[in-house]
């Protein structure tokens, strides 16, 4: 079970670095996965801080994990959580969201919370 976690937390960081590149380098698509769509006239501001934002975030899971940091994942990925929520808190606050835009945010603070509580509560305090 273990294992399990180890992997989904792998496999969770890997696609934040994933995510952030694409906000990166393919603003628009990246903009429309993430469920909303705004009139930027060439200015990719929000698209670069969301990049980079996410991009920074999985690296740093990914690195906690390899280096065995399994504490300070799991408050990473507590606090972190709040990323998620008011990311979808803006795309349900976005006029004519489409509600399947809602469920990788939904499904990212679920993975947050379990995540987290679950290194924080079977790493223990050295």
């Amino acid at each position: 079970m273990k294992q399990f976690f180890y992997y989904l937390t792998l496999l969770t960081g890997l696609l934040l670095v994933f995510i952030g590149a694409r906000f990166l380098l393919l603003p628009m698509p990246a903009e429309t996965a993430f469920g909303i769509h705004t009139a930027t006239g060439g200015d990719y501001s929000f698209h670069y801080i969301k990049g980079i934002r996410d991009l920074f975030t999985g690296a740093i899971i990914v690195i906690l994990l390899l280096a065995r940091e399994f504490r300070a994942a799991g408050f990473l990925l507590l606090a972190g959580s709040i990323i998620p929520m008011v990311d979808f808190s803006i795309v349900m606050s976005h006029a004519g969201y489409e509600t399947a835009h809602l469920y990788p945010h939904a499904i990212a603070v679920v993975l947050c919370l379990t995540l987290g509580f679950h290194y924080i509560r079977t790493t223990a305090k050295s």
